[in-house]
């Protein structure tokens, strides 16, 4: 399998989503093959638990602006597209598709902007931190500044285990 080199993008610290100051946002085009598959959702699922991404969900992705502040998030497309505001208000909106998997670290806003109406997306998560969701207080932002800090690295890539492309961007 060939590996599928990230787009990185660094997203500045608005006030209110504060991003993650160290970590690049990656976007993984194609980094899932789904071609051929009746059943995109499973090839995915296997993949991340492969690579012990677990607590998945199957769904779409929340029309407001959000964030996790003690855990990093692996999104990847199995059905339909959707144009998801990545970085927050002042960030930058991308188009995904099945097979596209974009890796947030700890503390990227996001929201989705459009979607098809036969979007699924698997959500996943390494097994170190703790689930949370924050929609961009004041007090929020003040305390997801020290948690964002303390979310261990992820042992694994999502997509391609312990040799994958986010062992080396994320240092």
């Amino acid at each position: 399998m060939a590996i599928v080199t990230p787009q990185t993008r660094m997203f500045a610290d608005d006030g209110t989503i504060p991003n993650n100051p160290r970590l690049p946002f990656l976007v993984y085009r194609g980094g899932i093959d789904l071609s051929g598959t009746p059943d995109p959702e499973a090839v995915i699922e296997r993949t991340f638990a492969r690579h012990q991404w677990g607590d998945m969900w199957r769904n779409g992705i929340y029309p407001y602006v959000h964030y996790h502040s003690m855990i990093h998030e692996a999104l990847a497309v199995a059905r339909g597209r959707a144009r998801v505001q990545f970085g927050g208000p002042q960030g930058e909106e991308l188009e995904i598709g099945p097979g596209d998997v974009t890796v947030l670290p700890a503390g990227t806003g996001h929201r989705c902007v459009w979607a098809s109406p036969e979007l699924m997306v698997i959500g996943a998560y390494p097994k170190s931190g703790k689930y949370d969701l924050c929609r961009g207080s004041k007090a929020e932002h003040a305390r997801a500044i020290e948690t964002i800090a303390e979310v261990p690295l992820p042992a694994t890539d999502p997509i391609y285990g312990a040799e994958g492309p986010l062992k080396s961007l994320w240092r």
